[in-house]
């Protein structure tokens, strides 16, 4: 018999040792067993777990414990994205090695994962800045080099003059680096760069093949690959004999109302114009401080110098302005856009603001003008103003244009892609080092495979200004492998999505020392459920299928794709509290610190710090975050209430996919609601464990109820849990059927087995949520082994024919009684049964009967005169 109290941290850590001593959770490959990977993202080793990895990695547990009581061989790994900037960030803070600061991280996250009962198979941890995992995206990286997939060019980025290093755009704020405060530069430096480009199609088409993938995300990647069939269009520079400057454009529609080109401040033929022209200098200058995020580009003030060049137009003739503008850039397209300001929002506020003309050329369909005095008319519609191709629909346009500009070969239809080849080059040191010498006589190449890896040092503490690895002579020092002469290695690390591409193949082969991956990748691959936050719709699942073609094409895997099904969990929100003083400065306090006051209506509109009852402001239901001091400690949670409560509350509060608002109240009722079953479970144990089930012939009435019941919320669940990924009902239909077994009453022996049933088929239903109580009390109830080994229950089908139903009766349409019959009672006998009802009888009686109405399995209704 189980504890009569419910004591979860006893029990959960006797439980996880079982699994540890059994390891339960090793998978092996298993060919008479359908295999099942479930992979829920990595987590950067931060320090500490937040709530929005319990929710990721709780999810993907409770999947996976599920399709393994399916009889699936399940696959459920756990590493650490470990390389990346805050690393090194906290190494300047503590003046210590980024290295050490990670894996201690490590070390105290994978304790706090275990607590928290998940089942991953530790065997196959990895952690990208073990130079055994790394070694193999340089071994990949030398091969694409061979292939011609890789290239070096010199690229536009943002420069802190100050920490010596490139910042992503995110890093600049007001125009300044986010650590040392400096303006930043524009600058050209060299940077490595891969051909996603070369994909860019079957990346796109292999879309349609992701089935189990949610229809926002697919269109997120849709359109980041953002296809485009326009026109490439070339305008003669004027006094320039053959010379053009050409642009791309998917709306040559509006060719005809084009009244300047503008081109980026970085553009060749505003470098050259600027010889002569010192405002276009300055502004040229001014534009290499500003940030090149094209969402900054949008909500910048649009600024610009007119270059003194000109060009004409293309079919008119006519002689068009050339604009530098701060809005355009150069690793876009081409560097340059025909600007047409009646039919294109940011080209009519820099327009408006230069005075340059605004020529409306398409109108709305049906109508015989078009209001541009406000703002463009962005629409497709009808062209006019534009001669001979006045009348065409602008869906028309493009084939006539084409036409005509082929003729005068000054354009030609293109097919072009938003995506832009993936510059993986970091100025940083916590990363991995890419794997190139450069030779003055033999140029840039590859490191030999057996010099791979080449390793990191991991003593170093950076400074903030650029980064250690460029002034480590005996890292940077080398001899060319081809003519042995001396050489210099790249001292630039990857962008650390180039780990995070491959790491759900390496779990398959983790332990492969020959080779990145071995023939488990194709017994594992593709994942079958990878569960991850919205944010990484586009850039991380993006270069994972990059990665997985790209391995496909060395021969690695057969897949075309990483992932078959895909959830994408919503955030966990919480209440914020806040109190000010009074220069303004905000201190954000703890939700667990606060009591919160209500209105009438039970709204919130302030709160009191428990400590001292001094009142704070409320500051809504946001993210949890450390800025805001929202974030609930999941290990307090533990402490207090038991893995198991926390992780059935994160299922239970809000389906997956959808944000979680947290509630100390709802944790508190799962925490009452599991010691309700521990005690029925317990209740039923006193009399004695007995055999289940049994005869349905031997059940009573209510027996045969709750029976039905019974088999009616495990097909519910099995269907929520498995088809519908909606936890948060299976877990409501199992607090409803825990309600009906405790109005049971206990009679006979059929209805003790008819007990021992439930109690079986509850605890294992519940089993993927909170593993820990499920295990001691299927143990109690006298079954031997691991829960995650047992089957899944099975629907009893007889249990769901039910022998007697319920109809409702009306008398004139109006409800006026209940009766049961048996199923199979015909229509006769129903029409009787409820005229002979004593509830129904006193509407009908003394009154002519009319008309009598029978809707199978639903109701009676009795239509009566006077």
């Amino acid at each position: 018999m189980a504890d009569m109290q419910y004591q979860p941290q006893k029990l959960e850590a006797e439980i996880q040792k079982i699994w540890d001593d059994n390891q339960t959770f090793v998978a092996k490959e298993d060919d008479s067993k359908e295999k099942f990977y479930c992979l829920s993202m990595f987590p950067y080793p931060s320090g500490k777990l937040h709530m929005g990895h319990v929710r990721n990695y709780t999810i993907g547990d409770v999947i996976s414990r599920f399709q393994r009581m399916q009889g699936k061989n399940v696959l459920q790994p756990m590493g650490w994205d470990a390389f990346g900037l805050p690393a090194e960030n906290a190494a300047m803070q503590n003046k210590a090695a980024p290295a050490e600061w990670t894996y201690s991280n490590i070390d105290y996250m994978r304790n706090q994962l275990k607590s928290l009962g998940l089942g991953y198979d530790w065997s196959r941890e990895i952690a990208t800045c073990h130079p055994e995992y790394y070694r193999w995206e340089q071994w990949l990286f030398t091969k694409l080099m061979e292939k011609g997939l890789v290239y070096r060019k010199l690229s536009v980025v943002n420069w802190d003059p100050v920490d010596q290093c490139v910042l992503a755009n995110e890093q600049v704020i007001d125009g300044k680096g986010w650590r040392s405060g400096a303006p930043v530069e524009r600058k050209e430096i060299a940077q490595w760069f891969l051909r996603i480009t070369d994909y860019a199609e079957e990346l796109l088409q292999d879309i349609d093949q992701l089935d189990g993938w949610p229809e926002q995300v697919k269109t997120m990647q849709k359109n980041w690959i953002g296809k485009s069939t326009g026109l490439q269009i070339s305008f003669p520079i004027e006094g320039k004999s053959n010379q053009t400057l050409d642009v791309y454009t998917t709306r040559p529609d509006t060719l005809m109302g084009v009244s300047y080109v503008a081109v980026a401040a970085d553009h060749p033929l505003a470098h050259k114009a600027s010889i002569h022209n010192e405002p276009l200098a300055h502004f040229m200058e001014e534009c290499s401080h500003i940030s090149t995020s094209e969402a900054d580009m949008e909500t910048m003030e649009k600024k610009g110098v007119d270059t003194g060049v000109r060009v004409r137009h293309p079919i008119t003739g006519e002689i068009v302005p050339v604009w530098a503008a701060n809005f355009v850039l150069m690793g876009y397209g081409t560097g340059a856009v025909m600007a047409v300001p009646a039919h294109d929002q940011r080209d009519y506020e820099f327009a408006k603001k230069y005075e340059l003309p605004i020529n409306p050329v398409i109108l709305p369909q049906g109508e015989e003008s078009v209001d541009v005095s406000e703002s463009a008319y962005t629409d497709k519609g009808v062209l006019f103003n534009s001669g001979e191709f006045d009348g065409l629909k602008s869906e028309e346009a493009l084939e006539a244009m084409a036409k005509v500009l082929g003729e005068k070969d000054l354009g030609e239809k293109q097919t072009n892609y938003r995506l832009r080849d993936w510059g993986v080059s970091r100025q940083r040191y916590w990363g991995c080092p890419i794997p190139v010498i450069y030779c003055p006589a033999c140029g840039a190449l590859p490191v030999p495979e057996d010099q791979l890896p080449v390793k990191l040092p991991e003593d170093l503490v950076p400074d903030g200004a650029g980064s250690p690895l460029a002034k480590l002579d005996e890292f940077k020092n080398c001899s060319c492998p081809q003519c042995g002469g001396r050489a210099k290695r790249e001292t630039d690390t990857f962008d650390t999505f180039f780990e995070s591409s491959w790491y759900y193949a390496r779990y398959t082969s983790k332990d492969c020392g020959t080779a990145m991956l071995d023939e488990r990748a194709d017994h594992w691959l593709p994942v079958d459920q990878y569960i991850g936050g919205i944010e990484h719709a586009i850039l991380h699942l993006l270069y994972a299928r990059f990665f997985h073609k790209l391995m496909r094409d060395q021969g690695l895997v057969k897949s075309d794709e990483p992932f078959k099904n895909l959830l994408t969990q919503g955030m966990v929100l919480a209440s914020s509290w806040y109190s000010q003083d009074e220069s303004g400065k905000q201190t954000w306090h703890s939700p667990l610190d606060v009591e919160p006051v209500t209105d009438e209506k039970g709204n919130v509109v302030s709160g009191k710090l428990k400590s001292d009852g001094s009142e704070v402001q409320y500051g809504g239901v946001i993210k949890m975050s450390k800025s805001k001091n929202n974030g609930i400690d999941p290990q307090t949670l533990i402490d207090q209430y038991g893995a198991d409560t926390l992780r059935l509350y994160i299922m239970f509060a809000a389906p997956p996919e959808q944000s979680l608002e947290w509630s100390d109240k709802g944790v508190e009722g799962c925490s009452r609601f599991l010691n309700r079953v521990w005690r029925q479970v317990n209740s039923h144990l006193e009399s004695g464990v007995v055999a289940a089930p049994v005869a349905s012939e031997a059940l009573s009435k209510d027996a045969k109820a709750l029976r039905l019941k019974l088999h009616e919320t495990l097909q519910k669940v099995s269907d929520d849990m498995g088809r519908r990924q909606t936890f948060n009902t299976a877990i409501a239909a199992c607090m409803e059927l825990l309600n009906d077994i405790g109005k049971f009453t206990v009679q006979s022996d059929a209805d003790k087995g008819l007990m021992q049933e439930a109690m079986e088929i509850l605890v294992l239903m519940l089993s993927p949520m909170t593993p820990h109580m499920a295990q001691t009390l299927w143990e109690a109830l006298g079954k031997e082994g691991l829960v995650v080994d047992v089957d899944w229950p099975k629907v009893d089908e007889s249990a769901l024919v039910k022998s007697e139903i319920e109809l409702m009766v009306q008398v004139n349409g109006k409800l006026r009684g209940k009766i049961e019959v048996a199923a199979d009672a015909d229509k006769d006998a129903i029409l009787e049964a409820a005229k002979n009802d004593e509830a129904v009888q006193k509407f009908i009686d003394g009154k002519e009967l009319v008309k009598e109405i029978y809707v199978p399995g639903r109701l009676v209704n009795l239509v009566v005169k006077g």
